[in-house]
């Protein structure tokens, strides 16, 4: 008997039927150190914990897409190791902060197929929820994969495309429980851009590019313990259709979120994914530069020492991000843009300077 997992199929997935991913994930101060490594990220409440304790945290939380990435890798060898790119993302909230210590589990519940027009590929929806140790959903999401079909005269199902919101609203936005009276020194955050400094419409360069390495990318993909064949099978790539292995997607959003701070220092967390879209792929050699622009404002109940932007941070491949270029004359994505994607931030008000 052939005891190796060569992973599902798109006439594998079943409507409703919930998935168990293994295995359970503790996540402790080197996977967060290692993150910080491998993007650069200056955020300064995953950097300095005596700026994360003065917030009221107990230490210095795990970085949003760092556990994002982690609940993804979950799900690759039973949604995604036979994907052909992943598609999109909606209705994303992060539920609760992630410590040190604490050990994700992580379901996903199949909610839409639809074959392809080409029959040898069919999109699947999947919602995913990640639980902590005490099982306490961290996390949930919905994506949906383009996958490859192991038979292409295999009988498809019965469509079916699950209506998804165009964004969380911002009622359902959940702060963090643990975060006290927000005290924010420009000083030590490198920025003095504070909630009410933005402006629905306004367009931010991030100026700065950073190269994406070989090495670099397949380490952080192992990381998260994402075993997507795409991103690793050099046999294979070679005969696809760049001729290579890409980087996996989540690699661009967290060098793109990284170079945001340059602009968006003080954003304290990312609350919700609203969605998201990889336009073109990434591949080793290229250099990743990115833009914002603010979507949304929102004040939050209860608080006035802390709102949210949503926001949209686009992702460029080997072109710097002045003139914000994104979609040519008929609507289409640029080539050289990478990711389309849309967020909450937490963003402390000016009643919140220190």
């Amino acid at each position: 008997m052939d005891k190796g997992a060569a992973g599902r199929f798109f006439e594998d997935f079943r409507l409703d039927e919930e998935i168990v991913h293994a295995t359970p994930r503790t996540l402790r101060h080197s996977d967060a150190t290692l993150y910080l490594a491998l993007t650069g990220s200056r955020f300064p409440v995953h950097c300095s914990e005596p700026l994360a304790r003065a917030l009221g945290y107990p230490t210095t939380p795990l970085e949003d897409l760092l556990v994002f990435h982690v609940v993804f890798g979950k799900t690759v060898p039973d949604v995604s190791r036979n994907a052909v790119a992943n598609l999109g993302y909606a209705e994303g909230r992060f539920l609760r902060r992630v410590w040190p210590g604490d050990t994700l589990s992580v379901r996903s519940r199949v909610i839409g197929l639809r074959e392809t027009r080409n029959r040898r590929t069919g999109i699947v929806w999947v919602r995913t929820t990640a639980r902590n140790q005490r099982d306490e959903p961290v996390l949930e999401y919905v994506r949906w994969v383009l996958v490859r079909k192991r038979d292409e005269g295999a009988p498809a199902p019965a469509p079916r495309v699950p209506e998804l919101a165009p964004a969380v609203p911002p009622e359902r936005l959940v702060v963090p429980e643990e975060l006290g009276p927000v005290r924010v020194d420009p000083a030590e955050t490198g920025s003095p851009w504070f909630f009410e400094d933005f402006e629905v419409g306004e367009r931010i360069d991030h100026v700065d590019g950073m190269g994406v390495m070989e090495s670099e990318h397949r380490l952080a993909t192992r990381l998260y313990q994402n075993t997507a064949r795409v991103h690793f099978e050099d046999q294979q790539e070679r005969r696809g259709r760049l001729g290579r292995c890409i980087v996996y997607g989540g690699v661009v959003i967290s060098l793109a979120r990284a170079l945001s701070f340059n602009g968006l220092g003080n954003a304290l967390a990312i609350l919700a994914v609203n969605g998201g879209t990889h336009a073109n792929p990434c591949v080793a050699g290229d250099t990743v530069y990115a833009w914002s622009e603010v979507l949304d404002r929102a004040v939050l109940p209860g608080r006035d020492d802390v709102g949210a932007l949503r926001l949209r941070l686009v992702a460029l491949k080997n072109r710097p991000a002045a003139g914000f270029p994104l979609r040519d004359g008929e609507g289409r994505y640029l080539p050289e843009v990478l990711l389309d994607f849309d967020y909450w931030v937490l963003m402390p008000t000016r009643r919140a300077r220190a």
